[in-house]
């Protein structure tokens, strides 16, 4: 018999996993009524070792996990905004919301180890898109130069930027305030170019609508009009009206913003660049080119700054991705898929015991 069981836990790997409680109670064995009982919260039944044990299989969680204290507060889904909410899925939208609380955890934890970047995102409700991006260039000192790395650039700011394995892309991006901390999920599924439009339409989110917001279409129009202005800013776009845009034309410009060529065009159209004859054709020589799904000349996908550095000082105090794992009692994929997969070459298995000890947390730089 364990006595550290955590109700809250088993009902987060079981959404994670996407089963619903009858199908958890058939992989082991129970009733849908049995397993229920298991995951409320204060734990009122608490299970034999061998049921422990096929839960964890089932879910392919360490035991360990569901007998850790830890608090393990839910995100709250009013707060959550999802980047393409009406393509999911309820159960994707669970699983999302789960490898968001996941991503809470770790970052609790890197908190206590390393003295991270403080968070610098303003409050902007109230602001109109197209004014919300040209402040928060002032207020991080952009200018109206070109964003060279998204995810560098909100990490700088404090933001949290996760990473997303889901095997869909349903579930393009999402982000959510959590104790006064951003949190920015990516699905690495997408181009670099989307991810970065991702990466902004979340800032824009947490910036334009803090703390939850109703969905719909205007709050995702919003944000992406956001994003639009802070990786295109007008100024730099503007001075293209009244020379010859075509497709190939779009295809070389897009470089200069790190962008889609669907992007660019929308945002030609949308500052006074193109004409509506011409925003027409463009979009309908970039369809037939297959552009709405994928890039020509395409660029990197970007990852974590931050998280680089974190898994390369842990390592060097002898803590592999698989010991941060264990550690964390995480399935080394769910892990590795919520930190871009950095760190899983030479991962090895060094032991816990030769990490060395500090009373100072390291302090991880962010340059621009």
């Amino acid at each position: 018999m364990f006595e550290q069981f955590n109700p809250a836990r088993l009902r987060l790997a079981r959404l994670r996993r996407q089963y619903t409680l009858k199908l958890l109670a058939e992989k082991v064995g129970l009733s849908t009524k049995m397993v229920s009982e298991y995951e409320k919260e204060p734990c009122r039944y608490n299970p034999p070792e061998e049921t422990l044990s096929a839960f964890a299989v089932a879910l392919n969680y360490p035991k360990e996990f569901f007998m850790d204290t830890d608090n393990l507060e839910p995100v709250d889904r009013d707060t959550v905004s999802f980047r393409a909410l009406k393509r999911m899925k309820a159960s994707q939208m669970h699983a999302a919301v789960a490898a968001g609380e996941i991503g809470v955890l770790i970052n609790n934890f890197f908190d206590n180890k390393f003295s991270l970047p403080k968070t610098n995102v303003p409050d902007y409700r109230g602001i109109e898109p197209s004014s919300a991006a040209s402040a928060i260039r002032s207020e991080w000192d952009l200018g109206h130069r070109s964003i060279s790395n998204m995810i560098h650039l909100l990490e700088k700011n404090g933001v949290r930027v996760f990473s997303l394995s889901e095997n869909t892309q349903d579930v393009d991006a999402f982000s959510f305030w959590k104790d006064n901390v951003p949190y920015v999920f990516l699905n690495t599924q997408k181009s670099g170019e989307r991810s970065r439009f991702d990466a902004a339409h979340e800032l824009g989110h947490l910036l334009l609508h803090a703390h939850g917001v109703p969905q719909g279409k205007d709050i995702e129009a919003e944000a992406d009009s956001f994003a639009a202005n802070l990786l295109m800013p007008k100024e730099t776009v503007l001075p293209y009206k009244n020379k010859l845009i075509n497709l190939s034309s779009v295809l070389k410009l897009k470089h200069n913003w790190k962008v889609s060529a669907m992007a660019l065009i929308v945002q030609m159209k949308n500052v006074g660049v193109l004409s509506e004859w011409q925003y027409k054709t463009l979009i309908i020589d970039a369809g037939k080119m297959g552009l709405r799904t994928r890039e020509i000349d395409g660029i990197d996908r970007e990852r974590s700054l931050v998280i680089e550095k974190i898994l390369l000082s842990l390592r060097e105090d002898g803590i592999s991705m698989s010991k941060l794992a264990q550690l964390l009692h995480i399935p080394l994929d769910e892990l590795s898929g919520l930190l871009f997969s950095i760190g899983l070459v030479n991962s090895g298995n060094t032991d816990m015991n030769q990490a060395k000890t500090a009373n100072t947390r390291p302090y991880l730089r962010l340059v621009k």
